[in-house]
């Protein structure tokens, strides 16, 4: 009598398979986790320099001629509490300052969320034309 030969995997074939697919598989869910943190940190920075641009738009919107000097605080913005030092000094032009804003995400660390340096202009020591002068011509 002939037997006829079963068809199907071996054991050992379906223990190789699975080790196969859990290496896989453990290599996207890797994958995974990087592309969260990356992407985590990428809307971090994006909001601090939120912070840092709504720092230097007040400024210029207040239109303040800050003095050179360094000045902390905080701010709240995208759920979250945000540290900024702005460092002001003077520039060869003397009606022009230049601000650097640093964004951090705690007060005592050195970590640097978003730097944005940026340049005020003092209108108060623009002089307007005399009284009943006609503007100059535009280029």
């Amino acid at each position: 009598m002939m037997r006829r030969r079963q068809r199907g995997f071996t054991l050992v074939e379906v223990l190789v398979a699975l080790a196969v697919l859990a290496i896989a598989l453990t290599a996207v869910m890797r994958t995974m986790a990087q592309a969260i943190d990356a992407t985590a940190t990428l809307r971090e920075r994006h909001v601090a320099l939120w912070v840092a641009q709504n720092r230097l738009a007040e400024h210029q919107m207040r239109r303040d001629w800050p003095a050179p000097d360094t000045r902390d605080g905080d701010t709240e913005l995208g759920g979250g509490k945000w540290f900024w030092r702005e460092q002001v000094s003077t520039t060869p032009e003397s009606t022009i300052r230049r601000i650097e804003i640093t964004i951090r995400h705690q007060a005592d660390s050195e970590d640097t969320q978003a730097r944005l340096v940026g340049y005020l202009r003092n209108t108060a020591s623009a002089t307007p034309p005399p009284a009943g002068t006609a503007p100059p011509p535009a280029p």
